[in-house]
Protein backbone atom coordinates (compact mmCIF):
# COMPACT_ATOMS: atom_id res chain seq x y z
CA UNK A 1 0.00 0.00 0.00
CA UNK A 2 1.58 3.21 -1.18
CA UNK A 3 2.18 6.44 1.19
CA UNK A 4 -0.26 8.85 1.17
CA UNK A 5 1.69 11.07 3.98
CA UNK A 6 4.89 11.04 4.97
CA UNK A 7 6.34 13.02 8.44
CA UNK A 8 9.60 13.65 9.01
CA UNK A 9 11.65 15.10 11.52
CA UNK A 10 8.73 17.16 12.52
CA UNK A 11 8.88 19.50 15.49
CA UNK A 12 6.47 22.11 16.70
CA UNK A 13 7.05 24.53 20.02
CA UNK A 14 5.38 26.93 21.98
CA UNK A 15 6.46 30.25 23.58
CA UNK A 16 5.84 30.75 27.16
CA UNK A 17 6.21 32.60 30.11
CA UNK A 18 8.45 29.69 31.69
CA UNK A 19 10.47 28.35 28.58
CA UNK A 20 10.27 27.33 24.92
CA UNK A 21 7.43 23.72 25.37
CA UNK A 22 8.87 21.27 23.29
CA UNK A 23 5.18 20.40 22.25
CA UNK A 24 6.15 17.48 19.36
CA UNK A 25 9.96 16.79 18.96
CA UNK A 26 11.22 15.39 15.80
CA UNK A 27 8.87 12.83 14.99
CA UNK A 28 8.48 10.37 12.14
CA UNK A 29 5.27 8.81 10.75
CA UNK A 30 3.50 8.16 7.82
CA UNK A 31 -0.23 7.52 6.88
CA UNK A 32 -0.35 4.90 3.82
CA UNK A 33 -3.61 5.16 0.98
CA UNK A 34 -7.07 3.47 2.84
CA UNK A 35 -5.99 2.71 6.13
CA UNK A 36 -6.71 4.00 9.49
CA UNK A 37 -3.97 4.83 11.43
CA UNK A 38 -4.31 5.54 15.32
CA UNK A 39 -2.52 7.83 16.96
CA UNK A 40 -2.33 7.19 21.17
CA UNK A 41 -1.29 8.67 23.83
CA UNK A 42 -1.58 10.17 27.02
CA UNK A 43 -3.06 14.16 26.99
CA UNK A 44 -0.66 16.78 26.10
CA UNK A 45 1.41 13.76 24.44
CA UNK A 46 1.23 16.20 21.19
CA UNK A 47 -0.91 14.13 18.96
CA UNK A 48 -3.86 17.03 18.23
CA UNK A 49 -0.60 19.47 17.43
CA UNK A 50 0.52 17.19 14.87
CA UNK A 51 -2.91 17.10 13.06
CA UNK A 52 -2.81 20.75 13.20
CA UNK A 53 0.90 20.92 11.57
CA UNK A 54 -0.38 18.87 8.81
CA UNK A 55 -2.98 21.04 8.01
CA UNK A 56 -1.05 24.11 9.21
CA UNK A 57 -3.22 25.71 11.84
CA UNK A 58 -0.42 26.44 14.10
CA UNK A 59 -0.71 29.78 15.36
CA UNK A 60 1.64 31.93 17.80
CA UNK A 61 2.88 31.44 19.70
CA UNK A 62 3.45 28.01 18.25
CA UNK A 63 5.59 27.54 15.17
CA UNK A 64 7.11 25.14 13.19
CA UNK A 65 10.86 24.67 14.03
CA UNK A 66 11.65 21.50 11.64
CA UNK A 67 11.31 18.64 9.90
CA UNK A 68 8.97 18.27 6.40
CA UNK A 69 4.92 17.13 5.97
CA UNK A 70 4.25 15.33 2.46
CA UNK A 71 1.29 14.45 1.05
CA UNK A 72 0.78 12.92 -2.20
CA UNK A 73 4.56 13.66 -2.81
CA UNK A 74 4.12 17.65 -2.05
CA UNK A 75 6.02 19.13 0.96
CA UNK A 76 2.57 21.19 2.26
CA UNK A 77 5.53 24.17 3.73
CA UNK A 78 6.10 24.64 0.33
CA UNK A 79 2.62 25.51 -0.77
CA UNK A 80 1.31 28.96 -0.84
CA UNK A 81 -1.80 30.05 1.73
CA UNK A 82 -3.86 30.40 -1.27
CA UNK A 83 -2.84 27.05 -2.51
CA UNK A 84 -3.18 25.66 1.16
CA UNK A 85 -6.64 26.87 1.24
CA UNK A 86 -7.49 24.06 -1.36
CA UNK A 87 -5.69 21.36 0.40
CA UNK A 88 -7.25 21.89 3.70
CA UNK A 89 -10.84 21.04 3.94
CA UNK A 90 -11.22 19.67 -0.08
CA UNK A 91 -8.11 16.89 0.19
CA UNK A 92 -7.53 16.87 3.71
CA UNK A 93 -10.33 17.03 6.20
CA UNK A 94 -10.83 17.31 10.30
CA UNK A 95 -13.58 15.87 12.59
CA UNK A 96 -13.10 17.70 15.93
CA UNK A 97 -13.59 16.83 19.70
CA UNK A 98 -15.89 19.71 20.21
CA UNK A 99 -18.25 19.54 17.00
CA UNK A 100 -20.93 21.77 18.75
CA UNK A 101 -18.34 24.89 18.72
CA UNK A 102 -16.97 23.91 15.71
CA UNK A 103 -20.21 24.39 13.80
CA UNK A 104 -20.95 28.23 13.36
CA UNK A 105 -23.82 28.82 15.58
CA UNK A 106 -25.71 31.35 13.55
CA UNK A 107 -25.71 29.91 10.27
CA UNK A 108 -28.26 26.71 9.88
CA UNK A 109 -25.82 23.29 9.42
CA UNK A 110 -27.41 22.52 5.92
CA UNK A 111 -25.74 25.62 4.75
CA UNK A 112 -22.75 25.04 6.31
CA UNK A 113 -22.14 21.77 3.92
CA UNK A 114 -23.57 23.51 1.26
CA UNK A 115 -21.07 26.43 1.29
CA UNK A 116 -18.15 23.57 0.77
CA UNK A 117 -19.95 22.58 -2.01
CA UNK A 118 -20.17 25.65 -3.86
CA UNK A 119 -16.74 26.69 -2.39
CA UNK A 120 -14.74 22.99 -3.22
CA UNK A 121 -16.49 21.55 -5.78
CA UNK A 122 -17.71 25.03 -7.96
CA UNK A 123 -21.69 23.85 -7.55
CA UNK A 124 -24.79 25.85 -7.66
CA UNK A 125 -26.41 26.67 -4.78
CA UNK A 126 -29.42 24.53 -6.14
CA UNK A 127 -26.97 21.57 -6.50
CA UNK A 128 -25.14 22.16 -3.40
CA UNK A 129 -28.35 21.80 -1.39
CA UNK A 130 -29.01 18.39 -2.74
CA UNK A 131 -26.09 16.99 -2.25
CA UNK A 132 -25.74 18.54 1.31
CA UNK A 133 -29.40 16.25 1.79
CA UNK A 134 -27.16 13.33 0.66
CA UNK A 135 -24.63 13.76 2.66
CA UNK A 136 -26.51 14.18 5.59
CA UNK A 137 -28.94 10.98 4.66
CA UNK A 138 -25.64 9.36 4.00
CA UNK A 139 -24.51 10.00 7.80
CA UNK A 140 -27.40 8.59 8.35
CA UNK A 141 -29.98 11.76 10.01
CA UNK A 142 -33.17 11.24 9.77
CA UNK A 143 -35.42 13.58 8.36
CA UNK A 144 -31.90 15.52 6.45
CA UNK A 145 -34.24 18.08 5.11
CA UNK A 146 -35.88 19.24 8.68
CA UNK A 147 -32.24 19.20 9.84
CA UNK A 148 -30.20 20.79 7.40
CA UNK A 149 -32.61 23.78 7.98
CA UNK A 150 -31.61 23.48 12.24
CA UNK A 151 -28.69 25.22 14.06
CA UNK A 152 -25.74 23.74 16.18
CA UNK A 153 -27.82 24.03 19.44
CA UNK A 154 -30.46 22.68 18.08
CA UNK A 155 -28.94 18.96 17.38
CA UNK A 156 -27.58 16.64 20.14
CA UNK A 157 -24.35 15.94 20.96
CA UNK A 158 -24.44 12.90 18.13
CA UNK A 159 -25.99 14.79 15.35
CA UNK A 160 -23.54 17.64 16.07
CA UNK A 161 -20.62 15.42 15.18
CA UNK A 162 -22.72 13.13 12.44
CA UNK A 163 -23.12 16.72 10.91
CA UNK A 164 -19.03 17.26 11.33
CA UNK A 165 -18.17 13.94 9.76
CA UNK A 166 -20.94 14.78 6.73
CA UNK A 167 -18.97 18.05 6.20
CA UNK A 168 -15.36 16.68 6.06
CA UNK A 169 -16.38 14.06 3.82
CA UNK A 170 -18.50 16.51 1.67
CA UNK A 171 -15.26 17.08 -0.73
CA UNK A 172 -13.95 13.66 -0.77
CA UNK A 173 -10.77 14.03 0.93
CA UNK A 174 -7.88 11.66 0.54
CA UNK A 175 -7.20 11.96 4.16
CA UNK A 176 -9.95 12.68 7.61
CA UNK A 177 -8.27 13.54 10.79
CA UNK A 178 -10.68 12.81 13.54
CA UNK A 179 -9.41 14.38 16.71
CA UNK A 180 -11.14 12.25 19.73
CA UNK A 181 -14.53 12.06 17.86
CA UNK A 182 -16.42 10.32 20.30
CA UNK A 183 -15.30 12.80 23.28
CA UNK A 184 -18.19 13.49 25.41
CA UNK A 185 -20.86 11.40 23.75
CA UNK A 186 -22.56 8.39 25.16
CA UNK A 187 -21.13 4.92 25.20
CA UNK A 188 -23.83 4.05 22.51
CA UNK A 189 -23.26 6.85 20.42
CA UNK A 190 -19.59 7.08 20.51
CA UNK A 191 -19.81 3.05 18.82
CA UNK A 192 -22.31 4.70 15.89
CA UNK A 193 -19.78 7.02 15.53
CA UNK A 194 -17.32 4.97 15.27
CA UNK A 195 -18.75 2.32 12.64
CA UNK A 196 -20.09 5.20 11.02
CA UNK A 197 -16.22 6.60 10.34
CA UNK A 198 -15.08 2.93 9.49
CA UNK A 199 -17.95 2.52 7.26
CA UNK A 200 -17.50 6.04 5.39
CA UNK A 201 -13.60 5.37 5.18
CA UNK A 202 -14.42 1.84 3.15
CA UNK A 203 -16.83 3.86 0.95
CA UNK A 204 -14.77 6.55 0.28
CA UNK A 205 -11.27 5.34 -0.18
CA UNK A 206 -10.18 7.84 2.57
CA UNK A 207 -6.99 7.61 4.52
CA UNK A 208 -8.26 8.13 8.54
CA UNK A 209 -5.50 9.38 10.94
CA UNK A 210 -7.74 8.90 14.61
CA UNK A 211 -6.19 10.37 17.30
CA UNK A 212 -7.01 9.33 20.54
CA UNK A 213 -6.32 8.26 24.45
CA UNK A 214 -8.83 5.38 24.16
CA UNK A 215 -7.10 1.88 23.13
CA UNK A 216 -10.33 0.39 23.47
CA UNK A 217 -11.19 2.65 20.47
CA UNK A 218 -8.31 1.52 18.85
CA UNK A 219 -8.74 -1.81 18.55
CA UNK A 220 -12.36 -1.17 17.03
CA UNK A 221 -11.06 0.88 13.93
CA UNK A 222 -7.60 1.15 13.15
CA UNK A 223 -5.31 -0.99 11.17
CA UNK A 224 -1.64 0.10 12.66
CA UNK A 225 -1.18 2.26 15.76
CA UNK A 226 1.21 4.96 16.95
CA UNK A 227 2.23 5.17 20.40
CA UNK A 228 3.49 8.89 21.25
CA UNK A 229 4.59 10.06 24.70
CA UNK A 230 5.97 13.35 25.63
CA UNK A 231 5.77 14.47 22.30
CA UNK A 232 8.08 11.73 20.83
CA UNK A 233 6.57 8.68 18.52
CA UNK A 234 7.75 5.75 20.84
CA UNK A 235 6.29 3.04 18.54
CA UNK A 236 4.55 1.98 15.57
CA UNK A 237 3.08 -1.03 14.71
CA UNK A 238 0.17 -2.93 13.19
CA UNK A 239 -2.83 -2.86 15.63
CA UNK A 240 -2.84 -6.27 16.44
CA UNK A 241 1.20 -5.88 17.24
CA UNK A 242 0.82 -3.33 19.50
CA UNK A 243 -2.27 -5.25 21.49
CA UNK A 244 -0.63 -9.00 21.36
CA UNK A 245 3.24 -8.06 21.48
CA UNK A 246 3.60 -4.74 22.75
CA UNK A 247 7.31 -3.65 23.00
CA UNK A 248 8.19 -0.08 24.59
CA UNK A 249 7.19 -0.38 28.19
CA UNK A 250 5.00 3.00 27.62
CA UNK A 251 2.95 0.94 25.12
CA UNK A 252 2.88 -1.79 27.63
CA UNK A 253 1.94 -0.15 30.55
CA UNK A 254 -1.16 1.93 28.46
CA UNK A 255 -2.23 -1.87 27.54
CA UNK A 256 -1.91 -2.32 31.18
CA UNK A 257 -4.25 0.37 32.48
CA UNK A 258 -7.36 -0.82 29.76
CA UNK A 259 -10.14 -2.07 32.68
CA UNK A 260 -10.35 -5.76 32.47
CA UNK A 261 -12.41 -7.79 34.96
CA UNK A 262 -10.14 -10.99 34.33
CA UNK A 263 -7.87 -10.21 36.79
CA UNK A 264 -7.32 -9.62 40.64
CA UNK A 265 -6.76 -5.68 39.68
CA UNK A 266 -9.12 -4.36 37.09
CA UNK A 267 -6.28 -1.22 35.94
CA UNK A 268 -3.06 -0.55 36.57
CA UNK A 269 -2.28 3.32 36.50
CA UNK A 270 0.68 4.13 34.56
CA UNK A 271 3.56 5.66 38.01
CA UNK A 272 4.35 8.53 37.62
CA UNK A 273 3.88 11.70 35.37
CA UNK A 274 4.85 13.28 31.55
CA UNK A 275 8.01 15.14 32.16
CA UNK A 276 8.00 18.79 31.88
CA UNK A 277 8.28 20.04 28.02
CA UNK A 278 10.46 22.97 28.60
CA UNK A 279 13.33 21.06 30.66
CA UNK A 280 13.16 17.81 29.18
CA UNK A 281 15.57 15.22 30.10
CA UNK A 282 18.19 14.51 27.65
CA UNK A 283 17.54 10.68 26.67
CA UNK A 284 14.44 8.76 26.96
CA UNK A 285 11.44 10.85 28.23
CA UNK A 286 9.60 7.88 29.55
CA UNK A 287 13.02 7.24 31.99
CA UNK A 288 11.96 7.97 35.54
CA UNK A 289 8.90 5.65 34.89
CA UNK A 290 10.67 2.80 33.16
CA UNK A 291 11.42 -0.18 35.30
CA UNK A 292 13.31 -1.59 32.25
CA UNK A 293 15.70 1.64 32.12
CA UNK A 294 19.59 1.14 31.85
CA UNK A 295 22.41 3.66 30.88
CA UNK A 296 21.76 4.55 27.59
CA UNK A 297 18.30 5.40 28.15
CA UNK A 298 19.56 8.56 30.57
CA UNK A 299 22.26 9.91 27.69
CA UNK A 300 20.66 9.87 24.67
CA UNK A 301 17.24 9.54 22.96
CA UNK A 302 16.66 6.52 21.86
CA UNK A 303 16.36 6.16 17.74
CA UNK A 304 13.19 5.06 16.43
CA UNK A 305 14.12 1.65 14.82
CA UNK A 306 12.87 -1.13 12.79
CA UNK A 307 12.80 -4.54 15.32
CA UNK A 308 10.72 -6.32 12.51
CA UNK A 309 8.77 -6.10 9.27
CA UNK A 310 6.78 -2.69 9.99
CA UNK A 311 7.58 -2.17 13.61
CA UNK A 312 8.75 0.60 14.80
CA UNK A 313 10.72 1.05 18.19
CA UNK A 314 12.62 3.92 19.99
CA UNK A 315 13.68 2.17 23.55
CA UNK A 316 17.06 0.80 24.49
CA UNK A 317 15.88 -1.75 27.12
CA UNK A 318 12.60 -3.41 25.78
CA UNK A 319 14.62 -6.46 25.78
CA UNK A 320 15.23 -6.71 29.34
CA UNK A 321 10.99 -6.18 30.17
CA UNK A 322 9.14 -9.32 30.27
CA UNK A 323 6.19 -9.99 27.18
Amino acid sequence: MTRLLTISDLSVAFDSDTGTVKAVDHINLDIRRREVMGLVGESGSGKSVTALAILRLIRRPGRITSGTIRFDGVDLATLSEDEMRHVRGARIAMVSQTPRTALNPVIPVGRQIARLFMLHGGLSRKDAETRTLEMLSMVRIPDPARRAQQYAHQLSGGMCQRVMIAMALATSPELLLADEPTTGLDASIAVRILDLLREMGEKTGAAILFITHDLGVVAEICDRVTVMHAGQVVESAPVRTIFHAPAHPYTRALIRSIPRLDREVAMEPIPGSVPSLVTPPPGCRYIDRCRFAIEPCGLSRPPLNAIAPDHLLACYGYDRAPA
